[in-house]
Order: structure tokens, then C-alpha cells, then sequence
């Protein structure tokens, strides 16, 4: 048997097109990218995130000489999440970046990697509520998903455990 595996994001020519909120929220993680350490790459990730209560919580990429070492910004992000608002869930990440490398431009919506897509997925899970996520660049189309775990199809979660 044959199944199918679709979701439906929305898609938005640029920030102008956003409600108020959620692109301050765009307009903080495009800001953030500025806190990254990212000395190899030159590609700057940042994420900005509002709890249910309102507060916010950021991180940006840090890079390693060994490369494995480095973190993605939405894995800073959901660490300081997970201290600072324990039990609070969040109801909305946004997520940019910079490519000062030389190489492209910032100009298309970003995803997050697989590492992080499966952390997000958990996320959520903990929390038990989806997390919408706001996807650009510094500039040029922005994308919203209703929920992080629309990412990871048939992910490894704490089901597949038992």
C-alpha cells in the first residue's frame, strides 16, 4: 500500500507581506545573524523565538575548527529555551541568515538541517504544542510553516522507543 506524506506552507513575496508581529520577529532573527560565529563559513544563522507568554529567547550558528563541533542556531535557541522557559512552550521561531562568503546570496528562505529538524520535532513532542516557523533570507521571500514536525516525516521520536 501506497501512502502519501503532504503539508501546505505559505509563501510571502517579503517581510512587508507579514503580519505586524511576525515580522519583528523576522526582522530580530535577521539581526541576530550579526551575534553569529561562524570565521570558516561566513554563512551567519540567526533564530528569534516568542514563548506563549511573550517572552523571547535568540541563537545564532557557532562554528568549530572541527567542523562537527559547531551548533546550528535553532539548537542554541531550543538549549537556552530549555533553561530559560523550562514548561513554557514556543509559539513561533523565525529563522535568516547572511552568506557574507562571497559565494551566493541572502535572498532565498533558509530550512533548517536534518540535526536540527529532528530537534525541533522533539521539541515540540516536549511541549506538546507544533511551533510555527517563519523561514528567510535577509531579504526576498519568507515562507511559514505551521509546524516544525512537518519537516521530518516518520521521524525518530519517543514512541519509537517503547
Amino acid at each position: 500500500m501506497k501512502q502519501d506524506y503532504n503539508f501546505g506552507f505559505d509563501v510571502y513575496d517579503d517581510i512587508t507581506d507579514l503580519t505586524k508581529v511576525d515580522a519583528a520577529l523576522l526582522t530580530e532573527a535577521r539581526l541576530i545573524t550579526q551575534k553569529a560565529y561562524a570565521p570558516y563559513s561566513n554563512f551567519m544563522v540567526g533564530a528569534a523565538a516568542i514563548f506563549n507568554n511573550g517572552e523571547k529567547v535568540f541563537g545564532t550558528n557557532q562554528e568549530n575548527a572541527s567542523y562537527p563541533v559547531g551548533i546550528c542556531a535553532e539548537r542554541v535557541l531550543l538549549a537556552s529555551a530549555g533553561i530559560l522557559q523550562t514548561d513554557e512552550p514556543i509559539k513561533t521561531m523565525a529563522i535568516s541568515y547572511n552568506n557574507l562568503s562571497g559565494a551566493g546570496q541572502s535572498n532565498q528562505p533558509i530550512t533548517p538541517c536534518g540535526m536540527c529538524r529532528q530537534s525541533l520535532a522533539e521539541y515540540e513532542n516536549r511541549v506538546s504544542q507544533p511551533m510555527r516557523l517563519i523561514l528567510s533570507g535577509m531579504e526576498g521571500k519568507v515562507i511559514i510553516i505551521q509546524s516544525a514536525a512537518q519537516l521530518l516525516p516518520l521521524s525518530f521520536g519517543s514512541d519509537s522507543m517503547k
